[in-house]
């Protein structure tokens, strides 16, 4: 035979099939002439011109019809140029002939249905090597770059099902390779979130119920891992080596701008240019979870919620719950909870009742509480009367605790007693005025053996968090609702050698990982449905003179968007009982967490208005 000249092609598309088929024939027998013809073709990485763009579709067209005739062992390197192409450097003509090229190989045999789906998860981003990386991240922030990731990615989504139609089991095997395939966390930012783009497009396809599971995890793994690289360790160490971190978030909707230079207020717009300017990972993580977000609140339009939450929530025990500084990840839980408060929302506050009351880790148990403690404290979707059941179950948990044990205190040996009580009082700072002001509830709350736990010999006022003590006992005082000392002397609770006892190195008694989220874009997602300590903090601030109506903590916890707090089940809600107070204006908002801790009064006089301990939201030290 002949070798045609691929150069100056004289033959029709019918004879070059025939060529084609004969090549890789001839190659079997060590007559490479035609054959590496070819392959240069398919090879070329050069800019094509016309007549080389038609060449190069013409030849794609003739292996696809010659499939049968090839050679995983005798034409590796016309498959390997194959594999090799990537839809981003052609135009639509080749990418048609590629991807139907790429359906016949995976139809044809099973040896290639790997190579057809790792293939076409490469092609989920652009060339990640320079210098076509730089090119295609500019290339993608015009119109036409866009026009090109849609012609790219559709076909690539279209390709994979076509591939499933014909290979059904084609699926199960995708997700390993989409889940091996993930770009590390050092990826550029465009490339991992358009590689995730891809992934929850999957998981919200004809394929999710096949590969969704495992796309969530791996997402969720990937979150954390950016998530623990955010070192608030080394943020800390510059103005917090004294210990806290005493500062107030004034303004929550000014700029660092307004700050004078000799000033203590630190907004929140100046604490994220601070911390997270320039922080790579940081700006990844905030891509990342807003993705997430849009796809969360997609499956809940969808009907498809519960079916997702449960996988979150599974990923959420074996990675999030066990993390040691997971600071924002939690937060896709959140979100989640909020557009479901009925089911997810109580479906997360459960499990976390269940792995405190009957876990077998110490500290996955007191992370556990001190997620319930912070979700209920946070959410302003939680109904007051299921936060009051979440609470009696915790501090029943410890009341039988306190009946089974003697002794006095010890907090390594009973950390995680410390850790329940730790979270009944940081729970009560938020909704003590919510909980007094239905009868029910009132009496409810009443009822639990809080006196008696705080009173034992173990004696967890002097163990847990001073700053929460101290807030806790105030609103005793204020309330009138326990039998408690009033004030950190009558129990020498100054400083707090025991709190960091019982916390360990973990500091699991400074963990509040729902303190507020200072992902910039995140944010938007969250604030709506959360509780910011200034909003509870100012409706008992006693500092005015003026006393407190419940129509003023229905407020901080009614919502904008009209959610409300159901009270004992009646059908109507907290506030249609309490009051028909304004909605409440978030331009107004201020982030605060903890309360303070009087160790550092002097240190923070200029904050007597808003008196509240700000900590970063990491684990275990929260913000």
């Amino acid at each position: 035979m002949g070798v045609p000249d691929m150069d100056e092609p004289s033959f029709t598309d019918s004879e070059l099939d025939n060529h084609v088929k004969n090549a890789l024939r001839a190659a079997i027998q060590g007559d490479n002439g035609f054959y590496n013809q070819l392959v240069a073709v398919i090879h070329h990485k050069e800019r094509l011109v016309a007549e080389e763009v038609a060449l190069l579709v013409t030849c794609l067209k003739a292996v696809t019809g010659a499939v049968s005739c090839i050679n995983i062992v005798h034409h590796g390197t016309l498959l390997a140029a194959i594999f090799g192409m990537s839809l981003w450097n052609y135009g639509t003509d080749v990418m048609d002939a590629l991807v139907e090229l790429i359906v016949s190989l995976a139809s044809s045999n099973g040896e290639y249905v790997d190579l057809c789906l790792e293939m076409l998860v490469v092609n989920f981003m652009p060339p990640s090597a320079p210098p076509a990386a730089s090119y295609f991240v500019e290339l993608l922030k015009q119109p036409r770059g866009l026009a090109k990731k849609t012609q790219v990615l559709d076909r690539v989504h279209s390709t994979l099902k076509d591939i499933a139609n014909v290979v059904p089991l084609s699926p199960l095997r995708l997700e390993k390779i989409v889940r091996d395939r993930m770009p590390n966390i050092y990826t550029k930012e465009a490339f991992i979130v358009m590689y995730v783009e891809n992934m929850l497009r999957l998981e919200g396809g004809a394929m999710g119920e096949l590969v969704g599971s495992t796309i969530l995890v791996s997402l969720v793994d990937r979150l954390i891992e950016l998530d623990v690289e955010i070192a608030w360790d080394e943020i800390l160490q510059d103005d917090f080596h004294k210990g806290m971190f005493d500062m107030e978030l004034e303004d929550f909707e000014g700029h660092a701008d307004h700050i004078e230079p000799d000033s203590n207020e630190l907004t929140r717009e100046a604490l994220i240019q601070r911390f997270f300017c320039g922080n790579l990972v940081a700006e990844k993580l905030d891509s990342l979870m807003v993705l997430t977000f849009e796809h969360i609140k997609s499956c809940s339009e969808s009907g498809r919620l519960v079916q997702v939450f449960e996988i979150l929530l599974q990923s959420f025990q074996k990675t999030i719950l066990t993390a040691y500084k997971a600071k924002f990840t939690q937060f896709v839980m959140f979100y989640a909870c909020s557009l479901d408060p009925e089911n997810c929302g109580k479906m997360f506050a459960n499990v976390l009742v269940n792995i405190f009351v009957s876990g077998l880790n110490p500290e996955w148990r007191m992370s556990a509480v001190a997620y319930l403690a912070s979700y209920l404290a946070r959410a302003k979707f939680v109904p007051i009367s299921f936060v009051a059941a979440m609470l009696d179950s915790v501090v029943n948990w410890c009341f039988l605790y306190c009946k089974n044990v003697d002794g006095d205190i010890n907090p390594k040996s009973h950390k995680v007693f410390y850790a329940g009580c730790q979270a009944t009082m940081y729970v009560l700072c938020f909704r003590m005025r919510q909980m007094i002001a239905v009868p029910r509830l009132k009496s409810q709350l009443l009822l639990m053996r809080i006196e008696d736990i705080l009173g034992h010999p173990l004696k967890p006022l002097q163990v847990c968090l001073p700053s929460i003590v101290e807030e806790f006992l105030r609103l005793v005082k204020v309330n009138r609702v326990f039998s408690l000392p009033q004030s950190f002397p009558d129990y020498g609770l100054l400083e707090s050698e025991h709190s960091r006892a019982f916390g360990g190195m973990e500091r699991f008694d400074m963990f509040f990982p729902f303190d507020p989220c200072l992902l910039r874009k995140c944010d938007r997602y969250i604030r709506p449905n959360y509780v910011y300590w200034s909003m509870v903090r100012s409706t008992y601030d006693e500092d005015d003179g003026e006393g407190t109506s419940d129509e003023d903590v229905a407020e901080a916890y009614g919502g904008e968007n009209g959610m409300s707090i159901p009270d004992d089940g009646s059908g109507r809600s907290y506030d249609e009982d309490n009051s028909d107070a304004d909605e409440f204006d978030y331009s107004l908002d201020k982030m605060s967490i903890t309360p303070r801790d009087s160790r550092f009064e002097s240190r923070i006089h200029r904050f007597v208005q808003m008196p509240s301990k700000i900590r970063p939201s990491t684990s275990p030290e929260s913000l």
